[in-house]
């Protein structure tokens, strides 16, 4: 009967656990524009982490968890855009197919890596991410237009590939890359989303095949059912929240500010990783 009632305190202590993560991530993905995974993935790892599920596997549940709420979020957010007609179509479907192909190469990687080595992983991009989030300049450009031919054959799938490896969607690459090829901000935030669902979708698929040992309950391949619906429903209902006061506040300030936490939520993730 105790082991009955644990296994019960274990799943509620992980539902208030995983909603406050929801919402967390709705509001700073409305107030910042940032994609929900860069905050989901660390935040899933040490839900689990703490609740004393093992680590061997656990990031392949948190990567493929965050993915399969990326595919919900990004299609609502693709949606949302395209009545503002800012999606850039072209870009997408000419973008498509090597985003998809780095995203079925980045799954069969993360799926075959142990734990630690995806923290790595995820710790040096984040810190990546982190410093472009606090020190980049929106003037910043490489080129005039979005690359073609060679530069885009090669482009596209690194897209795909590492936004898998870190359980993300079109944001985090997505925008720097068409921003810094001279597309207009609003018009890249719109086309990452759609980024994403081509990013989330053939991975997530892969990820529910995967046989994961001692994987957290109700676990499907490596999505996490109850953080999956339990996110969702907070998302919705906190990112607009978050949009609304992006309105009413200046968020590049906060942006840089969320640089540095990301920062830092990268570091202590390869600190865990080497086992310090």
């Amino acid at each position: 009967m105790m082991g009955v009632e644990d296994g019960l305190n274990t799943l509620i202590t992980m539902g208030v656990l995983l909603l406050a993560v929801g919402a967390f991530a709705g509001v700073l993905a409305g107030l910042l524009g940032v994609g929900g995974g860069i905050i989901l993935v660390p935040a899933f790892f040490y839900v689990f982490h703490a609740l004393g599920y093992p680590d061997f596997q656990l990031m392949q549940v948190c990567l493929a968890t965050s993915l399969a709420t990326i595919i919900v979020t990004s299609i609502r957010s693709v949606m949302a855009h395209n009545k503002k007609g800012a999606v850039d179509w072209e870009i997408l479907r000419s973008w498509a197919l090597g985003i998809v192909l780095g995203a079925v190469v980045g799954f069969f990687i993360a799926s075959s890596l142990r734990s630690a080595t995806l923290q790595m992983i995820f710790g040096v991009l984040a810190i990546i991410v982190g410093l472009y989030m606090t020190f980049g300049k929106a003037h910043w450009r490489v080129g005039d237009a979005m690359p073609k031919g060679v530069a885009r054959i090669v482009l596209s799938p690194v897209i795909g590939f590492l936004s898998v490896l870190m359980g993300i969607g079109g944001g985090s690459f997505g925008v720097p890359t068409m921003s810094l090829y001279n597309v207009p901000i609003h018009r890249a935030v719109a086309t990452a989303a759609g980024f994403g669902v081509i990013i989330a979708v053939p991975s997530v698929i892969g990820f529910l095949t995967v046989d994961l040992q001692s994987p957290p309950p109700f676990t499907i391949g490596a999505v996490n059912l109850p953080a999956f619906i339990l996110v969702i429903a907070m998302t919705l209902i906190t990112a607009p929240w978050g949009a609304a006061l992006a309105h009413r506040m200046d968020p590049k300030p906060l942006k840089r500010v969320f640089g540095v936490f990301l920062m830092l939520v990268a570091i202590n993730m390869l600190r865990k990783a080497v086992g310090w």
